[in-house]
């Protein structure tokens, strides 16, 4: 049931906005402004009353006196609770107290959207390990969360300007398929229309079509896995960054992803420093070319660290975790086993089991953030390795048709949108970095 403040207000004429938080903070002393937005915190010293405003260009605070507005105005700021949606009207005034130094002199306020008692509170999050994402909805517009979504979406940005500045041309692949590009145990079924598919694990095999056609492309689009993995760097719902390019090796491949990842650590800290600080987080850009480290060196160290896996096994997270610590940039990982890899890679001329690829893994215990390798562009050498896999041959009838018709050398790579906005914002758990998180145990909000 809607309160009576709510009611009293339904009515309200929205006033019309002139600047938004980050114009008005950029305005010199004297500005007349008048901003719309939300009510981030409160607070009174003597007969001055302040408050909070955010609109999601940034933060200011507003001073009002009694004596200065309409008695409708002043009680109207005295009745709005936090998150509130207000017009609020008044003059720029420096003052080196007020966060990003200035504040505005309220001449007029009126509550848009009044807001019942905000439900996020210390006791309720002390309460419940979940209640923060229980309320993620609520929670997002806190000013830790929404800084990691700005980050996240000059990440996104970064890697859309590197791509096109670079002749790479964006498409989008189906998200709905008949075969696996990964692990058959990670897919998620689907029914469609009484057939069996599945929920897409990434683009690459439609980029390695649509390279014939141009060249070199890029996916920006969400990705599915079924693995039931509790991890701080695991979600079921994800979103990547992949890209293909026709006539490069691996070597072009890593240099790509090189240069990828230093634009984007250049846009956050050139566009997102107040973000950054906002978190805590000292982030600096990486230098490239990055290091390079072996399979086998990886493995040799985890074992003396009590770490044991076999040769040909997949990496484990504590191992991953391990070396992620000793290193303070990115660094990428060769050299992987065939056996721990997908069936498309190529191998190493001189060994058969080692493969054309590599992981890119973020320092300071992050881990892996992208994936990328060589794949196979010869017809008889990948119809060898399906047969040999015992993968049906049916599913990728048209991927090996690709195969036929002029399919010359290629590479290409994927990297973790979650993954690489945890690792520059520092956070401890990738659900941060996802906007509503999807795992085994979240299906809501």
């Amino acid at each position: 049931m809607m309160s009576s403040s709510t009611s009293r207000n339904s009515q309200t004429r929205m006033p019309k906005r002139t600047h938004s938080v980050k114009e008005a903070l950029e305005s010199s002393e004297g500005t007349r402004v008048t901003i719309l937005g939300w009510v981030a915190t409160k607070s009174s010293v003597g007969g001055i009353k302040f408050a909070t405003i955010r609109d999601g260009t940034g933060y200011i605070q507003v001073a009002c006196k009694k004596n200065n507005v309409s008695d409708r105005a002043f009680e109207e700021f005295e009745r709005a609770g936090k998150e509130s949606a207000i017009a609020v009207s008044g003059s720029v005034r420096e003052d080196k107290r007020a966060p990003g130094g200035k504040e505005i002199s309220v001449s007029d306020f009126v509550i848009l959207a009044p807001s019942e008692k905000w439900p996020i509170t210390r006791s309720a999050v002390r309460g419940s390990s979940s209640f923060l994402y229980d309320k993620r909805h609520l929670t997002i517009r806190g000013r830790k969360a929404s800084s990691v979504m700005r980050i996240r979406a000059e990440i996104v940005y970064a890697a859309f300007d590197y791509f096109v500045s670079n002749g790479f041309t964006l498409i989008s692949a189906p998200t709905i398929v008949q075969n696996a590009v990964e692990g058959g145990s990670t897919l998620f079924d689907v029914n469609y229309f009484n057939r069996k598919a599945y929920l897409s694990q990434s683009a690459q095999l439609y980029e390695e079509a649509a390279i014939a056609a141009f060249g070199k492309v890029f996916i920006y689009q969400p990705a599915f896995r079924a693995e039931k993995s509790k991890t701080s760097k695991h979600l079921t719902e994800f979103w990547m960054i992949e890209a293909e390019q026709a006539f490069a090796g691996q070597e072009e491949n890593m240099r790509l992803q090189e240069e990828l990842v230093h634009a984007m650590a250049e846009r956050v800290i050139k566009n997102r420093s107040e973000d950054l600080r906002a978190l805590g987080r000292s982030f600096k850009i990486p230098e490239i070319p990055f290091p390079r480290i072996t399979y086998d060196e990886v493995r040799e160290i985890s074992v003396k660290s009590g770490i044991a896996f076999e040769w040909g096994e997949d990496i484990p997270t504590e191992a991953e975790r391990l070396i992620s610590k000793r290193f303070d940039v990115p660094f990428f990982i060769t050299g992987y086993p065939l056996s721990a890899r997908s069936f498309y890679h190529m191998t190493e001329e001189t060994n058969d089991k080692v493969t054309k690829s590599a992981d890119l893994i973020a320092p300071e215990g992050y881990g892996e953030i992208a994936t990328g390798g060589q794949r196979i562009h010869d017809y008889d050498t990948l119809l060898r390795r399906i047969e040999k896999q015992e993968l049906p041959q049916e599913s990728f009838d048209w991927y090996l048709e690709l195969r036929k018709y002029g399919m010359p050398e290629h590479s290409g790579f994927g990297i973790g949108v979650e993954r690489t906005t945890r690792w520059f914002c520092g956070l401890k758990h990738i659900r941060a970095a996802s906007l509503f998180p999807r795992t085994i145990s979240r299906l809501k909000p």
